[in-house]
């Protein structure tokens, strides 16, 4: 009828409770948010966007379910967290705007899609960054804390019963931590870093300041910088130009005893050099959530260094994700209803 303005129309793609559907209509009500919670997977857990690997659609549902995502405005998710399905929904819908992806470093799997141009400049995607900064935050801290208290050394002697002379920790209010990478994540670690007293660097494209951060370091510095720290905080997205960017150069630069913390992006590390920075001494400890090769490999040499803390990427899960990122999705469809700039979009060229 003249007069009513059509809602836009938002699918979800993905496992979403229906406490968090009806979240984003009372956040936005201009969204018509569209689901049906028999055509996706339940999840086994907290935020398990792909959800139960069990679940099948018969030919009749899964025709039904590409239906649904193919009559989106605006995507929930890609579909099954999958980059082929996401290539054929866009393929098959003109009229899709925007698509956010559930994952932080989302970037990846839209380049899996293989889009055209034409799609990547149609389309906005986003991603769920700084969504998980707390989380992951606290994950970084626990490593550099560990690292700085030789955690290894504590559960060797405990699990021997030693009492050993007593011996000197590092102080973290004595150290110098560089974040390689002040996104939401990295920003959230030097706050946090900050207040325990640590002289905090930070990694920067953009030049701009960061709270909490004293130095801000060119990434084509990075090696000269870390030969004068104590720690190292891992927290870029996986692209080409991050692709094992911290190796051999950068470990070499390494003063004996470095603290490596990994929050981001398995690729980012080369863990050949890693390994054989650790064996040498010059990383004295390094906490690990992702790896270049998930689930890591049994072979991996990783799993049994005395110096090396391995968490199956689970740094970031929280019960309180799925609204954190109802929200995000909320708040970013007002921004695209309002004409306003979306958060955390995908860089198309390098998709991150």
């Amino acid at each position: 009828m003249p007069g009513i303005e059509q809602k836009l129309r938002a699918v979800v793609a993905v496992p979403l409770s229906e406490a968090h559907c009806r979240l984003i209509e009372e956040l936005e009500p201009r969204l018509e948010v569209v689901r049906d919670h028999r055509l996706v997977p339940p999840m086994r857990g907290p935020a398990d966007w792909s959800g139960d690997p069990s679940f099948v659609r018969t030919p009749a549902e899964q025709a039904a379910f590409e239906a649904m995502v193919d009559s989106a405005d605006v995507l929930f998710g890609i579909p099954d967290v999958d980059p082929a399905a996401l290539s054929r929904t866009v393929s098959a819908n003109p009229r899709l705007r925007w698509v956010m992806t559930m994952a932080a470093g989302g970037g990846s799997q839209i380049k899996a899609a293989g889009l055209d141009a034409a799609a990547l400049a149609r389309i906005v995607f986003t991603t769920s960054a700084g969504v998980h900064g707390g989380p992951l935050a606290e994950f970084a801290v626990f490593g550099v804390l560990a690292g700085a208290k030789d955690l290894p050394r504590l559960v060797a002697d405990q699990a021997a019963r030693t009492w050993p002379e007593r011996w000197e920790m590092r102080q973290v209010d004595e150290l110098t931590v560089l974040v390689v990478g002040l996104g939401g994540i990295g920003s959230e670690c030097a706050r946090l870093l900050d207040a325990l007293g640590a002289r905090v660097w930070g990694t920067t494209r953009s030049g701009e300041p960061v709270e909490g951060v004293e130095r801000l370091v060119p990434l084509d510095q990075l090696v000269e910088a870390v030969a004068e720290v104590d720690a190292l905080v891992v927290t870029l997205p996986g692209t080409a130009q991050t692709d094992r960017l911290i190796g051999a150069e950068v470990l070499a630069a390494a003063r004996p005893g470095l603290i490596l913390a990994s929050i981001g992006r398995g690729s980012v590390i080369d863990e050949t050099a890693l390994l054989a920075a650790l064996d040498d001494g010059r990383v004295s400890f390094a906490a690990l959530d992702v790896f270049a090769v998930e689930p890591l490999p049994a072979d991996s040499p990783l799993w049994a260094h005395p110096r090396v803390l391995i968490s199956p990427h689970t740094a970031a899960l929280s019960s309180k994700e799925e609204e954190r990122i109802a929200r995000r999705f909320a708040d970013n469809a007002t921004r695209l209803l309002d004409g306003r700039a979306l958060r955390a979009v995908v860089d198309t060229v390098e998709f991150y």
